[in-house]
C-alpha cells in the first residue's frame, strides 16, 4: 500500500498519518488541533473589515458636510437635557445644528418643526406674517412656489430639510433663539401629488401641521380673480407680483368687480369643496391643528391657540397687511343678481349671506 495508518498513540490527542515513499523517505501528516477561540478570532477581524469598509461606504455617500452635522446632532442631543420635556411631546422637540451658523447660546433652545397647509387666497399670507412678527417663530414662506422644488419626492424632502435644518435664509429668519421653523405649503404644489410620503416624513421627523382654509369658497373664488386681475395689470406696467399691498394699492384692488360664469359656478364650488375635504382626508393622521379665516378675522384671541400648539411664549401678534374686499358679497360681484339666484336653495346659499366684520 501507498500510506498505511499508523498506530494511535495513547491519551488520543491527535493522530499520525504516514506514507512510505518507496524505500526512502516516510512522510508524516499530523492533523491540526480544533481551536473554538482561533476561528472565532478570524470571524471577529472579518467582521470589523466589513464594518469599516461599510462605514466608509456610507461616509463618501453622504458627504463630509452631512457627516459632520450628523455627528454634531448627536453631540448636541446628548448634551442638552431633555428630562424637562414631557414624553409624549419627545418626537416634537428637535435641536438642528446648521452648517451656515452656530447656534452658539441656542444650542439647546429646543426647535418646533412646522408647516401651514392652505389653498390660495384663504388669508395665509397675512396668518404668516402675524406668525413671524413672533420673535421666537420663522416661518419661510411657499417655499415649494418654485416647480424645481417640487418636482418629485427627493426634491420636496431636499427643501424641507433645508428649512428644518435652519438652513433656508429668507427674511423670516431670526437673530434670536428660533423655537418654531416651518414653511407655508398650498395644496397645488405637490402636496396632494405626494400626500403619502409626505405623511411619512412629517410624522418621522415630528412636524406640526396649522391646516389654513376658508369656509366661504364663493369669497375665496372672488378674491382669486380679484388677484389675477391685479396680477395682469401689474404685468402690464412691467411690476413684479407684491406680497403686501398698499392702502392705495387696495383700494384701486377693492374697485374691481368679477364677473362669474353662473352656468359653471355650482360646479367649480364643489370641485373646490372637495378637493380640499379629500385632502384633510389624507393628511389627517399628522399631528395637526385645523383654523379658518373667517374664525380669526372674527376672534383673534384663536392665535393664542396657535403659539400653545407651537409652544412658544404668547405674546401679542401684529401684521402689516391691508385687507382689501371689506365690503359685501353683493357689492363686489358684477352679476350678483344671476349668482343669488344660481345659488339660491342649493346646499352653498349660506355663502350668500356669511359676511363676517374686520
Amino acid at each position: 500500500m501507498w500510506g498505511a495508518r499508523g498506530e494511535e498513540k495513547a491519551g488520543g490527542a491527535c493522530e499520525e498519518w504516514s506514507y512510505q515513499l518507496g524505500n526512502k523517505d516516510t512522510l508524516s501528516l499530523k492533523a491540526p488541533k480544533k481551536s473554538p477561540l482561533a476561528l472565532r478570532m478570524v470571524v471577529l477581524t472579518m467582521t470589523m473589515i466589513c464594518g469599516v469598509f461599510i462605514c466608509s461606504m456610507c461616509m463618501k455617500q453622504l458627504g463630509s458636510d452631512s457627516w459632520s452635522r450628523i455627528v454634531k446632532i448627536q453631540v448636541a442631543e446628548q448634551s442638552c437635557n431633555k428630562s424637562l420635556v414631557p414624553p409624549s411631546e419627545v418626537q416634537f422637540v428637535h435641536y438642528p445644528q446648521p452648517l451656515n451658523y452656530s447656534r452658539k447660546e441656542c444650542t439647546c433652545t429646543p426647535v418646533r418643526f412646522f408647516a401651514i397647509i392652505s389653498s390660495q387666497r384663504s388669508g395665509s399670507g397675512w396668518f404668516e406674517t402675524l406668525l413671524n412678527s413672533h420673535i421666537n417663530v420663522s416661518s419661510n414662506g411657499e417655499i415649494f412656489s418654485k416647480k424645481e422644488r417640487r418636482s418629485n419626492i427627493s426634491s420636496i424632502i431636499k427643501t424641507m430639510d433645508m428649512v428644518y435644518n435652519l438652513d433656508w435664509n429668507s427674511s423670516a429668519s431670526k437673530n434670536e433663539c428660533t423655537a418654531a421653523a416651518g414653511f407655508k405649503w398650498m395644496l397645488n404644489q405637490g402636496l396632494v401629488a405626494n400626500h403619502a410620503a409626505v405623511v411619512d416624513y412629517f410624522n418621522q421627523r415630528g412636524v406640526s401641521v396649522i391646516f389654513l382654509f376658508r369656509r366661504n369658497l364663493l369669497r375665496q373664488m372672488v378674491s382669486q380673480l380679484a388677484n389675477n386681475h391685479d396680477r395682469y395689470l401689474k404685468q402690464l406696467k412691467g411690476k413684479h407680483k407684491a406680497h403686501v399691498h398698499t392702502k392705495d394699492e387696495a383700494n384701486i384692488l377693492a374697485k374691481y368687480k368679477p364677473r362669474l360664469n353662473t352656468t359653471t359656478l355650482m360646479w367649480s364650488l364643489k370641485q373646490a369643496d372637495d378637493y380640499t375635504r379629500k385632502a384633510l382626508e389624507n393628511l389627517k393622521s399628522v399631528h395637526h391643528i385645523t383654523l379658518y379665516y373667517e374664525d380669526l378675522i372674527q376672534n383673534r384671541t384663536m392665535l393664542g391657540d396657535v403659539l400653545d400648539f407651537l409652544k412658544v411664549p404668547v405674546r401679542k401678534l401684529v401684521s402689516r397687511h391691508v385687507k382689501i374686499h371689506t365690503k359685501p358679497l353683493s357689492d363686489q360681484i358684477e352679476n350678483w343678481d344671476e349668482v343669488y339666484n344660481a345659488l339660491n336653495g342649493t346646499k352653498f346659499e349660506s355663502f350668500l349671506n356669511a359676511d363676517y366684520r374686520t
